[in-house]
């Protein structure tokens, strides 16, 4: 275990810090010659937050306090307060794919009776935050680099101080950089790096749990087990998309024990028929999930905002919006 885990920090945060180095370089000839890098240095950050993620479910070491000084300092690189998002997490995992505990650490999803019941204002803000523009570009940068900036009132007064403690390990970082290639390099290079891996992190976590025949079920028949192979994507990508998102795409698996790190994922998925049997979502299929917007508890499937007019068209939901 140690091993394979120490090969994953030298494949992951070593050439993503390298990548960041090649970048400083590449701006001084021309800001332009970052854009091609910034990709594949994105890819590199997803791989350190897969190790960050790992480390909150105290599964990437077998020593806690090993777990906690990593994820402390991939937290610090992928701009995610540890403490407090591995609290946040475990919630996630507790209450993934049960309708009466939505709200901690999964994307706004209303059912289509209470999209119906609410004002027009509050329709207006949920087609805004469900709209792909906002969800995967605007959002995920502002969730990384403001959101997380904050404890949330939640936050026990031990998180708050490692919140803070993230951020002026963040600002120093940015110092640092900033000294030795300049406030505009840094930015840059920050900004192109941050805009494509939080959008990459967003996606693959709405597709884990907002893809066509999902679990949701309301608390008093809501299964653990069930949640975590039908509540949580099986998705399925090639290989070099596996190896950069760390395995996340055996979400079931991952549900269902979240000990297992990120590189034994596959190998347990390919252990066990019940495993190999969980419908794959694809990376063509997984375009669907875009059309996805609420919860129709009557059908037990989700819908887009087309169908929803369709059905009230035919009076098969509420009244006309």
């Amino acid at each position: 275990m140690l091993s394979r885990s120490l090969t994953q920090i030298a494949t992951s945060i070593l050439p993503y810090l390298a990548l960041c180095v090649a970048m400083a370089f590449a701006y001084r000839i021309s800001p332009w010659l970052v854009l091609p890098l910034a990709p594949i240095a994105a890819g590199f950050l997803v791989r350190t937050f897969i190790i960050f993620h790992d480390c909150t479910h105290g599964s990437f070491f077998r020593s806690r306090r090993w777990n906690d000084l990593l994820g402390f300092a991939t937290g610090v690189l992928t701009f995610t307060p540890y403490h407090q998002w591995r609290r946040e997490h475990a919630l996630h995992h507790a209450t993934a794919g049960d309708l009466d505990r939505r709200g901690v650490g999964d994307v706004w999803t209303l059912t289509v009776e209470e999209y119906l019941a609410s004002s027009r204002m509050r329709r207006l803000g949920y087609r805004l935050v469900r709209n792909p523009a906002i969800l995967f570009v605007v959002a995920p940068f502002w969730l990384f680099v403001v959101r997380y900036r904050f404890p949330v009132p939640s936050a026990s007064r031990a998180e708050r101080r490692w919140v803070w403690g993230t951020n002026a390990a963040i600002l120093a970082v940015a110092a640092g950089a900033s000294a030795a290639i300049g406030i505009p390099a840094y930015l840059f290079i920050q900004f192109a790096i941050l805009v494509v891996s939080s959008a990459a992190g967003v996606w693959l976590f709405y597709v884990q749990h907002q893809f066509e025949g999902v679990y949701w079920q309301r608390r008093e028949e809501w299964d653990f087990v069930e949640a975590a192979l039908a509540g949580s994507s099986y998705y399925r990508l090639p290989r070099v998309l596996q190896w950069f998102s760390g395995n996340i795409g055996f979400h079931h698996l991952h549900h269902l024990s979240p000990a297992i790190p990120n590189y034994n994922l596959e190998e347990c998925h390919g252990a066990h028929p019940d495993f190999r049997s969980v419908p794959a979502v694809t990376l063509r299929s997984s375009l669907r999930c875009l059309s996805f917007r609420l919860w129709d508890e009557s059908r037990r499937r989700l819908i887009s905002f087309r169908e929803l007019r369709r059905l009230r068209r035919a009076g098969l939901a509420g009244e006309s919006s």
